[in-house]
């Protein structure tokens, strides 16, 4: 006689509407994690842009974490998930078959590129949040940590293989049909969600700047939680610079065609699956303190070997694959136990708005990092720059050994009074 988890996970995937949602996230988290390789590389590959115009590239692409990220979670909240997400395909798809039509036509240039990236950034930004919020409000209680943990899945999937098929759908078709299959990813996506048959309950507004005040207030009064804010801040704006000279020094230092180059990138996605197992055993043995800062040590540490690489792609991609491979390890170890730290740490009512609130204050430094990153390969060279901004990702585990979190035993603290 089957048990209750197999009923449940039998009744969910029965569920038309969970395999819709499903099928349209996967194949947009397909699509978000390729064009976050395609439009860069096409920029570095067929317009031959410098390091600061590939700067200013993807500082205009990560910008909505900058500006939107408190008000989409805010917004959202009042509004049907479904539609968010169908809208957000949509856009992203259009988008993406503007650069191929001008590609064809002969005038794709950095502007178009720019109002491509921005669009598809924005778009990521409502459909990422939408997503997390539709799933909540679709399935039943029971139903949430399976269904979390499909739709999660296909995220990890994504993350390893976006950047591949990015770097491949760049370096052995052209700029057009590159942008085309993107874009084809986002259609399909659009289509699965837009057969969604489910009607969303959607809680009363309570008072969006208010309750945003209230998670910022929250999160930047708690020491821990605080240390968590300062530390993410300081490793994605370096980190956002690393990789703004690392898309030209592969291709253009090491010769790498887009194909490696993606699986260069895509090398962290298996690290990160290695990752999230120790971070179910490691912490709870060696306390959470110790683990998160010697995690953000290792994982950092290892980008500080990427300028000493030399020779021919028969040495360098395994080398650049095995770095890439550390760092995506003890960054998911770094990820999950921040999470952990987070949720225990804060009451249930504040759970979403200490989210964004972390989100907003980590991811939102990206666009200036990586615009600090094209000033520093333009001013000193790229394995100058990439050397300099990984010594600034270092900044972030000395201050978790500084702050209250390297304290953090065994057993987790309870959340203090919202």
């Amino acid at each position: 006689m089957p048990d209750a988890k197999h009923i449940v996970a039998s009744s969910l995937w029965r569920d038309a509407d969970f395999r819709r949602l499903w099928i349209g996230q996967t194949a947009s988290q397909l699509g978000e994690h390729a064009s976050v390789v395609i439009l860069p590389l096409l920029a570095v590959l067929t317009l031959h842009v410098d390091a600061g115009q590939l700067g200013a590239l993807r500082a205009v692409g990560q910008a909505p974490l900058l500006l939107l990220t408190l008000f989409i979670g805010a917004w959202i909240d009042r509004r049907r998930a479904r539609n968010v997400m169908v809208l957000a395909d949509l856009g992203r798809a259009v988008a993406l078959a503007g650069v191929a039509v001008a590609a064809l036509a002969g005038g794709l240039g950095l502007p178009t590129l720019l109002v491509a990236a921005f669009a598809v950034g924005t778009m990521s930004a409502f459909f990422d949040v939408a997503y997390q919020t539709f799933i909540v409000r679709m399935l039943r209680r029971d139903q949430l940590l399976l269904g979390n943990s499909a739709v999660e899945g296909s995220r990890s999937v994504a993350q390893i293989g976006g950047p591949a098929l990015g770097g491949a759908l760049v370096s052995l078709l052209s700029a057009p049909i590159a942008a085309s299959c993107n874009a084809v990813l986002f259609a399909a996506s659009f289509v699965s969600v837009a057969r969604i048959r489910h009607r969303e309950t959607v809680p009363e507004s309570t008072g969006r700047s208010s309750r945003i005040r209230e998670g910022v207030r929250f999160v930047l009064g708690h020491s821990s939680l605080r240390a968590v804010c300062l530390a993410s801040a300081a490793f994605q704006f370096s980190f956002a610079a690393v990789m703004t000279a690392y898309l030209i020094f592969l291709p253009r230092e090491l010769h790498l065609s887009g194909s490696a180059v993606g699986i260069v990138l895509a090398a962290a996605g298996p690290g990160a699956l290695v990752g999230s197992l120790l971070a179910a055993h490691l912490p709870g043995r060696l306390g959470y303190g110790a683990v998160l800062a010697a995690a953000a040590t290792i994982g950092n540490g290892a980008m500080l070997f990427v300028p000493l690489v030399h020779g021919a792609a028969a040495v360098t991609l395994p080398v650049l694959i095995g770095i890439s491979f550390v760092f995506g390890t003890f960054s998911q170890l770094v990820n999950v136990t921040v999470m952990a730290i987070r949720q225990a740490v804060t009451p249930d009512g504040m759970q979403g708005r200490a989210s964004a609130t972390i989100t907003f204050t980590g991811m939102g430094l990206t666009p200036l990092g990586s615009l600090f990153g094209g000033f520093l390969a333009g001013e000193l060279g790229l394995r100058t720059a990439i050397l300099v901004a990984a010594a600034g990702m270092m900044v972030s585990p000395l201050l978790m050994l500084v702050s209250p979190l390297v304290r953090l035993g065994r057993d987790l603290p309870v959340p203090e009074d919202d």
